[in-house]
């Protein structure tokens, strides 16, 4: 088989691969998983065949006396060798972004007992292979597959490699799902894949973006010795960045001993640098691949993340006060039509300055106003009756309410029930619990009938008064109302911030995911208003 045809095949399976994502990981998995068995059971037990038929006597190699003796006699093209015996270990990094799709206890098992036995025994049985084939190094793993076996394995081998692939790019989703949450990546539209398995996402646009990443990469690099070496780079970066974060996590959380930090940092810490100066050697043979990836999509979130915070604190530091927002509403010129109006924004406390932006334009108010705001918290779940939090902006006459809807980054939104009709009923049962807090405050203070029992008719009047109003604005008609804020460089900002909002975020934003695709919102039942942000 040519390399050409190699590479086309390739190719043809990658697309394939990522045209059955959004069927979802947890369906795709029931044809993985007994794959991956066979798997690990053919390598391992391979490698048993070969270490007892071959050579026994490499189990010797345990003994780090040969490691040492190894550098003494090869010196710089030992260390330049560690670059390739890394890849020994590749792959594993996948359990780690995987655990929003996994439990960790079910990566420990499968990791202890399956993965790393059968690993140990497969590359000691190619060893012993090597002891007496010296001239196969290249293709060691294929020439040591007895003959009767070759081409089961080659099918599995392929479908291994497949499944690898599998590994990292649910990975990708989940990561971009918890950068999305914390407002640190563009919208794009998340898509939960399983009702039974939470962390299960698949996203579109990053989706199509890694296949075509992939495809471009296998028909530019054409070889695995490149791919190898950019492979090599990303993999010892992201073991090094994770040693040095769980430091912090040491150090903050656990609050660990000093002397185990220290421990930590000299063995662990060197053995991970001397990794990543050997595979830094081969930085111009494709390992700056990875890293001109990850600067790519560092600019994307910074450019995001920057301007995402300019535009909040601008609203923050605009936000109308309370009088203000009395003043509006009791304006004579000002009209109160029948039907609820949910008015999304960022902020959490205070009214967003487009709001009297759009009543002065419209000159119309629903009799029921609530702002809502969105938040995706830095927790996995949000417990149901933690989700909704309500507040009254007095006076009580305005029926004007602010919500906050909270979701963890692993919560499913219920497509199913609306969040309209979620909302207006933790709506009427904050109004029930506000009337019941106020007839109990009352009750201590001393205000009761002269039969020295509190009134319960008139609280059960004031319940029933104020549910049935939002019960009336509810049948008469939801209406959404989303700020879309452009934003513009102030005058006299310099050529940086310019290029940073004018072109950089305003391209982003032009070419991703509106608000009310994010949210859900029915079309027929929106209405945008529209406002120009001077940052």
């Amino acid at each position: 088989m040519t390399e050409d045809r190699i590479v086309w095949i390739s190719t043809a399976i990658l697309i394939c691969l990522f045209m059955v994502q959004r069927f979802g990981t947890d369906k795709v998995g029931y044809s993985f998983a007994p794959i991956i068995c066979v798997w690990f059971s053919l390598i391992g037990g391979i490698g048993v065949y070969n270490f007892i038929k071959f050579d026994p006597t490499v189990i010797k190699a345990i003994n780090p006396k040969y490691i040492v003796d190894y550098f003494k006699r090869n010196k710089k093209d030992a260390w330049v060798s560690l670059g390739g015996v890394v890849l020994a270990i590749t792959g594993t990094e996948a359990l780690f972004a995987d655990v929003g799709h996994f439990t960790v206890r079910s990566i420990q098992i499968s990791m202890c007992s399956v993965t790393y036995p059968a690993l140990i025994m497969a590359y000691t049985g190619q060893a012993s292979f090597l002891r007496k084939h010296q001239s196969l190094v290249s293709d060691t793993f294929f020439k040591s597959i007895p003959h009767s076996l070759y081409w089961p394995m080659f099918v599995v081998a392929v479908a291994a490699a497949i499944i690898a692939s599998q590994a990292m790019i649910s990975g990708t989703f989940s990561i971009i799902q918890q950068s999305l949450s914390l407002g640190c990546f563009p919208r794009v539209k998340i898509v939960h894949t399983s009702a039974k398995y939470e962390g299960q996402v698949y996203i579109p646009e990053v989706n199509y973006l890694l296949m075509i990443a992939c495809v471009g990469v296998t028909l530019g690099f054409r070889t695995t010795e490149k791919i190898g070496n950019a492979y090599g780079i990303a993999v010892v970066f992201v073991m090094t960045l994770t040693s040095s974060l769980l430091v912090l996590i040491m150090i903050m959380i656990w609050k660990t001993d000093i002397l185990l930090v220290v421990a930590y940092v000299v063995i662990i810490g060197s053995i991970e640098f001397v990794y990543l100066s050997s595979v830094l050697y081969k930085f111009d043979q494709g390992g700056y691949l990875p890293l001109a990836f990850a600067a790519a999509l560092m600019t994307v979130m910074y450019v995001w993340n920057n301007v995402y915070r300019k535009k909040y604190n601008f609203e923050l530091e605009h936000k109308l006060s309370l009088v203000r927002v009395k003043d509006i509403a009791s304006d004579t010129n000002l009209c109160r039509i029948p039907g609820l109006a949910l008015f999304y924004s960022e902020l959490v406390q205070g009214i967003p300055p487009i709001f009297e932006h759009y009543v002065a334009n419209i000159q119309a108010l629903h009799s029921v106003l609530v702002f809502v705001s969105i938040k995706s918290l830095p927790i996995s779940k949000v417990p149901a009756e933690e989700r909704f939090l309500f507040r009254r902006v007095e006076p009580k006459e305005l029926n004007i309410f602010r919500c906050v809807v909270r979701y963890g980054y692993t919560d499913i939104r219920n497509k199913v029930e609306p969040l309209e009709q979620t909302l207006v009923e933790k709506l009427k049962e904050f109004i029930m619990e506000n009337i019941y807090l106020a007839h109990i405050i009352d009750g201590k203070k001393g205000k009761e009938d002269e039969n020295g029992v509190m009134n319960g008719e008139e609280w059960q009047e004031r319940v029933v008064s104020e549910t049935s109003m939002v019960e009336k604005a509810w049948e008469g008609g939801v209406v959404h109302l989303i700020g879309e804020n452009e934003v513009i460089a102030s005058k006299g900002s310099g050529i940086g911030k310019r290029l940073l909002i004018d072109y950089a975020y305003n391209f982003m934003k032009k070419n991703l995911r509106q608000s009310e695709e994010i949210f859900d919102i029915p079309h027929k039942r929106m209405l945008k208003v529209g406002m120009t942000y001077e940052l």
